[in-house]
C-alpha cells in the first residue's frame, strides 16, 4: 500500500472542496483506493490530502495527470504543493 500525501494552501477551502469532491470519479478511475482531507488546526486553508494506491507506480502516474493539475488550478491551490510518498510498513 502506497500513500500519496499532498499539502498545499488554497484561497478558499469551501470552493476548493467543491472541486475536490467533483474530482472523485477521476480519482477512482486512476487507482485511488481511499482518500482523506485534513485542515491545519490554525488555518483552514492549509490542506493536506492523502490518497492510497496499490503501488508506487500508480501513485506516481496519478500525480502526473493533467486533469489533476487543472483541477488544482480551478480549485484555487496557491503555489506549488509539497508532495511525498510513503509505503505502509
Amino acid at each position: 500500500m502506497t500513500t500519496l500525501f499532498v499539502r498545499h494552501e488554497v484561497s478558499d477551502y469551501a470552493a476548493w472542496r467543491k472541486v475536490y469532491d467533483a474530482f472523485a470519479p477521476v480519482q477512482k478511475a486512476n487507482g485511488v483506493m481511499a482518500e482523506a482531507v485534513y485542515q491545519a488546526a490554525d488555518n483552514p486553508n492549509d490542506v493536506t490530502v492523502t490518497h492510497e494506491f496499490a503501488t508506487v507506480e500508480a501513485a506516481q502516474a496519478f500525480g502526473k495527470l493533467q486533469e489533476l493539475r487543472a483541477a488544482m488550478r480551478t480549485g484555487g491551490v496557491l503555489g506549488a504543493p509539497t508532495v511525498w510518498l510513503t509505503n505502509k510498513a
